[in-house]
């Protein structure tokens, strides 16, 4: 396939997690609409899933392209992906990617796209792409708030950051210093993540809007001393949203927003204890609910065993448990959905948002207790706050998922997260402009 006349091509190269996939996927769907050429790179077991994610109209101007990383009897090609991946492995297929890099740039050389668009943790990609004279540039699937405050970590480990309504807790500054402690190789995480940032030619891109983050997006850019572009919130488009499928016709059956949505994204798995917790909070809020468990690829359970006995017959027609998988957006975008139960992924918080459903935030790692506390900010939800030794409470969740779906506050979030939805996909379509011509100036090329 050839690179339309005229048109800029792009390189893009994520992150192997399925939200950076899909988030970069979504940026490019949104550049071949201003006559871009995307050019998108990933491991076959990734590309397997995006073939599904990408509609037809867009094949004429994306091209999948395949990386491969070494492979061996540890991680063999199908672990080559975030997705399901026993966490012990997590490091492994840290070092099997930045192993790629021979055959990345043996695709640069073949391509030699105009422009290369890289993830927070690949600094070589730009390395690489200097080489050759491509401008290089970064796109951060996370919110500016979580990489702002990260950075001021690094950089200013004895200040105080500057906005006093977020703050973590000790556990959680615990854990976000053990995070910027991980290495692969012996490189560090937050080494790669600097370095991802200053070789970003000029311009550093983000998931985000400046409706909700304007103080962060200003904040990261003095820090960074770069501009800092954010790029809306790239929610896939829905298809086929009347589908007739078990999880749907449940939903149809229940009364407007009188249903809580529960899942805790395709990386985290909930232990024994927390499961627990979960399903007897569910089970006292007496609340309909449809609830996705998963567990790690290779692990030999069942659904039944895996939670309270006798928890299915007692909830009844209440409640609905999906294993594996279940179709998030149409869930979260159905009238009878009144809330999310999430771990605060940033594109499950950006998803909840744009279908203006109200979170009820229970964040486990990474970036996710920041994005919690920013959904409390922003009044788009209420977090399920832990115990002093940051265990779960099945009361609290109880309390929780009751205030956001039963009682009347609930109806006040709902009002405030439609309005923001509202006025943020106002505000894409300005942003995505935005986008356009930094790129255009950055490929010396006009559209």
């Amino acid at each position: 396939m050839e690179t339309r006349k005229g048109s800029i091509s792009v390189l893009m190269l994520p992150w192997l997690a399925h939200g950076h996939i899909s988030a970069f996927l979504e940026l490019a769907k949104r550049l071949t609409e201003k006559n871009f050429f995307i050019y998108f790179c990933s491991t076959s077991i990734n590309l397997n899933s995006v073939k599904k994610m990408l509609p037809e109209k867009y094949s004429p101007s994306v091209q999948l392209v395949e990386l491969h990383l070494p492979s061996s009897p540890e991680l063999p090609p199908h672990l080559h992906t975030t997705n399901g991946l026993p966490p012990h492995l997590m490091p492994i297929l840290k070092i099997a990617f930045v192993e790629s890099k021979p055959f990345f740039s043996h695709i640069l050389n073949t391509l030699n796209p105009d422009l290369i668009m890289y993830d927070f943790n690949m600094p070589w990609v730009s390395a690489s792409a200097s080489l050759l004279n491509i401008p290089s540039v970064l796109f951060c699937p996370f919110g500016s708030l979580f990489t702002s405050f990260t950075f001021h970590v690094m950089e200013n480990p004895d200040a105080e950051y500057p906005f006093q309504s977020i703050q973590l807790h000790e556990s959680e500054k615990t854990n976000l210093q053990a995070m910027l402690e991980l290495s692969a190789n012996g490189v560090k995480d937050a080494d790669l993540f600097r370095e991802s940032i200053k070789l970003s030619r000029n311009v550093v891109l983000m998931k985000t809007s400046t409706e909700i983050e304007v103080k962060y997006i200003d904040h990261l850019s003095m820090l960074v001393e770069k501009k800092v572009q954010p790029v809306g919130l790239l929610v896939q488009e829905i298809v086929d949203k009347d589908e007739a499928t078990e999880v749907m016709q449940f939903l149809h059956k229940k009364d407007e927003s009188s249903v809580v949505f529960v899942a805790f994204g395709s990386e985290f798995f909930l232990s024994n204890e927390e499961r627990e917790e979960m399903a007897y909070g569910l089970e006292l809020s007496r609340v309909n609910f449809i609830w996705v468990v998963r567990f790690p690829a290779g692990e030999k359970t069942t659904v039944e065993e895996a939670l309270p006995v006798g928890f299915l017959d007692r909830v009844g027609d209440l409640g609905m448990v999906v294993e594996g998988w279940a179709p998030q957006a149409k869930i979260l975008m159905h009238s009878s959905t009144g809330g999310f139960v999430s771990h605060c992924g940033w594109n499950s918080v950006l998803e909840s948002i744009k279908f203006g459903v109200p979170i009820i935030a229970i964040p486990m790692h990474l970036d996710q207790p920041l994005n919690a506390r920013l959904v409390e900010d922003v009044g788009v939800g209420v977090e399920v706050k832990r115990d002093e030794t940051g265990r779960l409470d099945r009361k609290e969740i109880a309390r929780v998922i009751r205030r956001i779906v039963v009682e009347k506050h609930g109806m006040e979030v709902r009002n405030k997260v439609r309005e923001l939805s509202e006025n943020m996909a106002m505000k894409e379509v300005e942003e995505i402009d935005e986008v356009v011509e930094e790129m255009v100036q950055l490929s010396g090329k006009r559209k």
